[in-house]
């Protein structure tokens, strides 16, 4: 039994590939993506993997790693962990622009679901507050200065604005940057990107944001080398998927007394000190972490008493 909640917001610094483990596409290497909405996500036991990681390169005691994230699958030791991650979702997602370089595009679908993760632990984020799903061809842009005589350009895409809620949008969108990009992250991330986040955020409808979402994510050629020669392998071209930096993802934290039968750490502390560990702080999840993939800013984000 769950006795704490708070939410995770993930932002990430660079290309992350938290990768399907299976491909049907022409993509060989995919990320993880849900099946009804095929928006990229990463999954809770990836980011608890990366969690315990991190947790045991700031030096914590095998103990106390034990107690929160549960023992090595070899100890023979049968508990759970008093943590638990949820899988993240897509909240934001970047996508260029004509103007502005780049926009972080969001659709109803994704706002409401953030905002009911938030309402499931407490806290009430009306992000959807005074907002109406756009007509496919249609955004709600809250900077007049991304349009070019009244459309807004992403990719090859041109977009017709419908103002009347831009102001709705605007109050949205400082709400989203304070949570994902506020408090623990507030001198860790240059207020460029928080003042971004909260001007050039832009709604689509459910159909343009899932293509965007499917499409124009980071897709990169690789070559196998052969270990022998140094070189390239003759048909050893592979191409490896990665969500974009600057996306925004939404996941579920979860904490428990401890279940070691040992420890008498109560559910508040447990979540107290995956905050202080975590909240804040640089995190790699996923793969290709040796090219400098999966850097993620990570703020946590609870209800107040």
């Amino acid at each position: 039994m769950f006795e704490k909640q708070a939410a995770v917001f993930l932002y990430a610094m660079s290309p992350v590939h938290m990768g399907a483990g299976q491909a049907i596409g022409v993509i060989d290497n995919p990320i993880q993506r849900e099946v009804h909405t095929r928006h990229p996500s990463f999954a809770g036991s990836g980011i608890k993997g990366a969690a315990r990681h991190a947790w045991e390169q700031l030096s914590r005691s095998k103990d106390q790693i034990t107690v929160l994230f549960g023992p090595e699958s070899q100890s023979g030791e049968l508990h759970a962990g008093a943590l638990s991650f949820g899988d993240a979702q897509l909240v934001a997602f970047p996508v260029r622009s004509l103007r502005g370089g780049y926009v972080y595009a969001t659709c109803l679908l994704a706002l409401a679901r953030a905002e009911r993760l938030l309402a499931a632990v407490g806290i009430a984020a009306r992000y959807t507050e005074g907002l109406t799903a756009p007509a496919e061809g249609h955004c709600v842009a809250g900077n007049d200065s991304l349009l070019r005589e009244g459309k807004l350009h992403l990719e090859v895409f041109e977009y017709a604005q419908q103002p009347a809620q831009a102001e709705a949008l605007r109050k949205a969108a400082a709400l989203l940057a304070e949570h994902a990009l506020g408090g623990s992250l507030a001198q860790a991330v240059p207020d460029f990107f928080r003042e971004k986040l909260k001007r050039d955020l832009v709604l689509l409808s459910d159909t343009d944001f899932g293509y965007f979402a499917e499409h124009a994510t980071l897709v990169e050629p690789h070559v196998r080398i052969n270990e022998k020669t140094g070189t390239a392998d003759d048909g050893g071209l592979f191409y490896t998927e990665n969500l974009p930096p600057e996306s925004v993802l939404i996941a579920p934290l979860l904490a428990s007394r401890a279940r070691d039968g040992k420890s008498t750490l109560e559910a508040a502390a447990v979540l107290s000190q995956c905050r202080t560990a975590l909240d804040g702080r640089l995190l790699q999840i996923g793969g290709d972490a040796t090219t400098g993939r999966g850097q993620v800013l990570v703020r946590i984000v609870e209800s107040q008493p």
